[in-house]
């Protein structure tokens, strides 16, 4: 039976007079989400693992604006970026790690102009430090062997240029790592970015996710590695709507490194 999870907050560090190495930034998916609740368990598993420390923000965590400033509302964003940042400085945050790339992309390149500099790290980019330190340690374990295509984010790739981490993070569980002829720089959007998410489809013949999955049964994976909660959940959409659900599975990459070594 797996043991229960330690999540600390940082009013706790704070009543002890303590500073974390880290703070995982956990988003609106990856707290309210039931399928991103896995991701985010998944990864808290790996820190705890790692013996990292770490903390997040609990009840004073607030959307970072992502949706608003995307869907064009930017007084709205600014208020809730703000608000974060008053936050977030009252405890003189440093570092940031955090499991969405919406949320990395926003805090990274959106908060500094508004007073938030911080250091902020996708989860796949921590993960890979984590291993080339030698705090964390990857085994092949059920994945070895299997074909694994990897689905780069917008925000990630493209907006970031974070390409090599994830893709480094699957070939070290050993499995067949298969790209999709639109990949890194090419990569096409799951459908899900920029508030699209939340909004009624347009006219056309086909939804973005359902291209986007053909691209990736086209190699004959068994793993859809994702590494975005937003890009997951049109990614399994995808899957169903196609009826491979029963032979293709989609993954964060979290949950591959933790569940290969059964954490």
């Amino acid at each position: 039976m797996r043991e229960a999870l330690k999540v600390p907050t940082m009013a706790e560090y704070m009543s002890l007079g303590k500073q974390p190495e880290v703070l995982f930034w956990v988003g609106c998916a990856g707290s309210f989400d039931d399928r991103a609740k896995k991701i985010t368990k998944a990864f808290v598993r790996l820190l705890n693992k790692a013996n990292i420390d770490f903390a997040v923000l609990g009840t004073e965590e607030s959307c970072t604006g992502d949706p608003a400033k995307r869907a064009g509302n930017e007084f709205l964003f600014q208020m809730q970026a703000v608000t974060n940042i008053e936050v977030l400085n009252a405890y003189e945050v440093k570092k940031i790690v955090t499991t969405c790339p919406h949320c990395f992309n926003t805090l990274k390149n959106e908060y500094p102009s508004l007073g938030g500099n911080y250091e902020v790290v996708h989860h796949t980019q921590f993960l890979k430090s984590l291993l080339e330190e030698g705090r964390l340690t990857i085994e092949g374990g059920k994945f070895k062997g299997k074909r694994i295509t990897f689905h780069d984010p917008c925000y990630l790739g493209r907006a970031n240029n974070v390409y090599e981490a994830p893709r480094e993070l699957i070939q070290k569980l050993e499995a067949e790592l298969i790209e999709m002829k639109s990949c890194k720089q090419d990569g096409l959007c799951c459908g899900a970015g920029g508030a699209q998410m939340f909004k009624d489809a347009e006219k056309g013949d086909k939804e973005i996710n359902v291209e986007r999955t053909e691209q990736a049964l086209d190699i004959k994976p068994d793993i859809i590695a994702a590494g975005c909660p937003f890009c997951n959940t049109m990614m399994t959409d995808g899957v169903k709507i196609k009826e491979k659900e029963d032979t293709v599975k989609v993954m964060d990459i979290a949950e591959l490194i933790a569940n290969a070594q059964d954490l």
